[in-house]
């Protein structure tokens, strides 16, 4: 218990001379009590920043990035949920910076041999100091022996016991979270307990880099025929849970609008390009790079777009794509009676709801949009606008259509630096509209229905046994003795249960700490 309230105790200190707990009470509001508390925390220690100069969200991300690795993964991931803390302090925490000084490139050849082993270590010929150096990795440029040939590939290293720091920091903003919530009503609603459980998922997921290999090789296997997009290759020889080697990528930055243009690349075809793989992606795929912004992505001088970091990535299903698809290509068409009825047979908008009326709301998106001139039209702000409509007629959030809105922002966004007059909506509607017909087409409904069919057909002989367990299911559901809660939300409730049973001892643990810290410090 000690060790997690002092976790605890130094993560206070640190949101403390930061300067996040000003900024937080210039959004939120704290309560006199927590207040009095952290500035009671901080006696002793300097503020690392002047929190006047600058507005409240970049106060945070500069508080943010100044408190180190978990801290930083937390702001990424609340930029991602401006439905938890509103569109403007979410932009502001996209622009957080997560850049930490590199380890030395001694420590990174002995993690790499422990985890390709002696053998393989030995052909990796040459080994690059670092290029890059971020919260949890750093990468090294590296030449390797594969079979008779000889590679440039880059090798991407966890940082030395990152995931034992993170979760233990993490241990201690739950319970700092839980706190909060339980005693700042006005909290609650921010689901802070969710959102540091959410976080050690998905991260803990992140710092196993076979699974951004995984995804990376998916992607290629996606679009490894769609030409002008160009997924580096995986050695998996060369890569384990800590350690991912891909093709090094021979072009230049996106950014670097001079030098493709050297290459003799065509700005507004790169552009429309770009838009269109994206949404390939998303509505032929449902699998899609979530973080496509200029840093990660490059360009090769056939003019391949060549992207990087496939720590993020989105997912739709198959109704989502469809959803996605008929809303787009139904406000390009201006038919707003169409979209609506899309989101009633999804079964997005409750049933009691008037089609009508929704039609009018989503003709009041549509309509100031399409008003504009062709430079302003975005589909990322159509679908942000699109989902405030939504939560007036109580439908609810879907997180992978808002990680694909974010998404189709900065997608866009890049497309427009590259060429300012790129339209959005044509360069769209091809691969809409091929899309649709592909899903709508009399072989894609006679393959369904063949699927289905010969499902249905294998199963019939278990039909009386499937009745059978139904049967005793209902028999359970009714006596109380089955909970029909997913895996993942029992993990969520155990942790809820801990965080509950360890509330007595916390206050005692915090007031012991408080006292020990104030006259060390």
């Amino acid at each position: 218990m000690f060790s997690r309230v002092f976790q605890l105790f130094k993560i206070a200190r640190k949101l403390s001379t930061s300067g996040a707990i000003e900024t937080i009470d210039q959004i939120y509001k704290l309560p006199f009590l927590i207040k009095i508390f952290f500035t009671t925390i901080s006696i002793g220690s300097q503020k690392k920043m002047d929190v006047d100069k600058t507005k409240p969200g970049e106060k945070l991300c500069i508080a943010l990035e100044g408190m180190g690795t978990t801290f930083i993964k937390l702001g990424q991931f609340l930029a991602t949920r401006p439905d938890i803390i509103g569109k403007e302090l979410a932009e502001n925490l996209e622009k957080l910076q997560d850049k930490l000084p590199a380890f030395d490139t001694y420590q990174a050849k002995k993690i790499i041999k422990k985890e390709v082993g002696e053998e393989q270590f030995k052909n990796i010929l040459e080994l690059s100091d670092p290029i890059a150096a971020a919260s949890i990795a750093q990468v090294h440029i590296a030449k390797i022996k594969d079979g008779e040939q000889n590679r440039e590939v880059a090798i991407k290293i966890l940082r030395p016991d990152i995931e034992k720091l993170f979760n233990e920091e993490l241990d201690a903003l739950m319970l700092f979270a839980y706190i909060v919530e339980n005693t700042i009503s006005k909290a609650k609603r921010l689901k802070l307990v969710e959102v540091v459980y959410l976080l050690r998922e998905i991260t803990n997921i992140e710092m196993d880099l076979r699974f951004e290999a995984a995804a990376a090789n998916e992607l290629y296997e996606n679009t490894k025929n769609d030409k002008g997009f160009d997924v580096p290759q995986i050695y998996w020889n060369f890569t384990s849970k800590k350690i991912l080697t891909l093709d090094k990528v021979n072009g230049v930055s996106i950014r670097e609008q001079e030098k493709i243009r050297e290459y003799g690349v065509d700005l507004k075809l790169l552009a429309e390009n770009l838009i269109q793989h994206f949404l390939k992606q998303a509505v032929r795929d449902g699998f899609f790079h979530g973080d496509m912004h200029q840093g990660n992505l490059f360009v090769d001088k056939k003019g391949n777009i060549v992207p990087v970091d496939f720590g993020i990535m989105g997912r739709l299903d198959k109704n989502n794509r469809k959803f996605l698809a008929e809303i787009l290509y139904g406000f390009i068409q201006r038919d707003y009676v169409k979209v609506a009825e899309v989101h009633f047979q999804a079964g997005l908008v409750p049933q009691d709801a008037s089609k009508e009326e929704f039609a009018q709301a989503l003709r009041s998106v549509g309509e100031p949009i399409f008003g504009q001139s062709i430079k302003d039209i975005s589909g990322g702000n159509l679908l942000a606008q699109l989902f405030e409509i939504t939560e007036k007629f109580n439908m609810p959030t879907q997180t992978p259509l808002l990680i694909l809105q974010k998404t189709m922002v900065v997608v866009e966004g890049v497309a427009r630096k590259l060429y300012p007059e790129t339209n959005i909506w044509e360069v769209s509607r091809p691969v809409l509209e091929n899309w649709l017909k592909d899903v709508k087409s009399p072989k894609s409904t006679l393959d369904t229905a063949i699927n289905t069919s010969s499902e249905i057909i294998k199963r019939i002989p278990d039909f009386p046994d499937i009745m059978d367990k139904a049967n005793y299911a209902l028999q359970l559901m009714a006596e109380g003795k089955l909970n029909l809660v997913s895996s993942n939300y029992k993990n969520f409730d155990i942790e809820q249960m801990k965080l509950k049973n360890f509330k007595n001892n916390l206050i005692i643990g915090i007031l012991g700490i408080v006292i020990i810290s104030l006259l060390v410090f």
